[in-house]
């Protein structure tokens, strides 16, 4: 029945000049979402974007809920611009919306001003023709209706819809430059990585892989992790391997293990602002909360940002393990993410960490390693993966 998807987006409408540069990258990510279902032409009209339906309407919307920028959507029929059109449209949505009765109310939004008459005359005639064609199962309530009934006579065309689908919200990924996330393979990281991308930030992924001490099914989980990611990235998901083992066994062998944790970190932060400066991004991700493992107390976060320059941003930084689970739960990394494959920060595991690091102290540990040579030992045998929700593409 419906022959259009009304798509809002937001916050978008607030950014004035720059405004269409935001729409433009908004429609090419809802047609790289729509790229495996048929071709259909995206139009941008005044404070919508409408998208043609072709009875594919429930994978068109489970697509575009997972595309950042979008405020809501809805189905809608268009219909002749004229009183009439708007009568006969609003009678079919509330028999769609309402099939077995309830109350309503109808409102209407008269873009296009040359249409000759006022919206609450629209509104008021619409709302008198739908009571005498139903029956006594509906009934208006003009403050709580189940349903309202919207009607849109714009420039291009008169819409009518019932429902409103919430959306991803956000900004358009790409839209907020590059950066880079830590990604380990637990619950916190990929939460990171989603907030990222909910902020438009174009984010690579960048994972330690100790290989023989981690698995490679340590590293696949990941992989289906970036898989995931890259639902709601609108293209594949850049992911850097880095080789780490020699690393951790270098400052196993060679400083205090109750500082193991801290100059691992060190070393990883070193890796990724290398990585991030060949990708042009400007911030390192993390998925660190003040407090829940000793590498991320304030004296920790402190002691291992000293050996970056960049920004490094933790969106989840004042939530609690709770918290973090739901969105992961809803953003579809839970399950992927508790499967039993260690990761490289849970192997060599102190038995009781520094909590309160100094930088000093790390600074004279660190004397001992090789740090530079480590370093692009390690990148020399990185391994870069770009990973599609449903293919891994080398």
């Amino acid at each position: 029945m419906y022959q259009l998807l009304l798509l809002r987006y937001g916050e978008l409408g607030l950014k004035g000049k720059n405004k269409n540069i935001f729409i433009h990258k908004l429609q090419k990510n809802i047609e790289n979402a729509l790229r495996d279902l048929p071709p259909r032409k995206v139009v941008s009209t005044w404070g919508r974007i409408m998208v043609p339906l072709q009875d594919d309407m429930e994978s068109v919307i489970e697509r575009l809920q997972k595309v950042f920028g979008i405020y809501s959507m809805s189905p809608v029929l268009q219909v002749e611009k004229s009183l009439t059109g708007l009568q006969q449209g609003a009678l079919t949505i509330l028999k769609e919306v309402l099939p077995h009765g309830g109350t309503f109310k109808v409102e209407t939004r008269r873009a296009d001003k040359n249409f000759p008459m006022l919206s609450p005359d629209i509104s008021l005639q619409v709302a008198n023709y739908l009571f005498d064609q139903i029956d006594d199962r509906y009934d208006a309530d003009l403050h709580h209706p189940q349903k309202t009934i919207h009607l849109e006579i714009r420039d291009e065309g008169a819409y009518v819809y019932g429902d409103t689908i919430a959306g991803a919200k956000g900004m358009p990924v790409g839209t907020g430059s590059k950066a880079v996330v830590l990604l380990s393979g637990g619950i916190d990281s990929p939460v990171a990585f989603w907030y990222g991308l909910k902020r438009g930030v174009d984010i690579t992924a960048v994972h330690f892989h100790s290989f023989p001490f981690t698995s490679e099914r340590a590293k696949e989980k990941v992989v289906d992790l970036c898989k995931e990611m890259a639902k709601w990235h609108c293209h594949a998901v850049k992911l850097y391997t880095v080789h780490f083992t020699e690393i951790q066994k270098e400052i196993r062998a060679l400083c205090p293990e109750n500082y193991g944790i801290t100059i691992m970190r060190r070393m990883m932060f070193r890796i990724a602002q290398k990585i991030a400066q060949k990708e042009e991004a400007l911030a390192i991700y993390t998925g660190e909360s003040v407090g829940q493992v000793a590498s991320q107390t304030l004296e920790s976060m402190y002691c291992i940002g000293e050996v970056t320059d960049m920004p490094v941003l933790r969106p989840l930084v004042g939530m609690d393990k709770e918290e973090i689970m739901e969105i992961a739960h809803k953003i579809g990394t839970y399950d992927i993410s508790i499967r039993p494959y260690e990761d490289c920060c849970t192997i060599f595991l102190p038995t009781f960490p520094k909590i309160r690091p100094k930088r000093e102290e790390a600074r004279d540990m660190e004397k001992a390693l090789p740090i530079e040579q480590l370093i692009e030992e390690a990148l020399a045998k990185t391994e870069v993966l770009f990973i599609q929700e449903d293919k891994r593409v080398y």
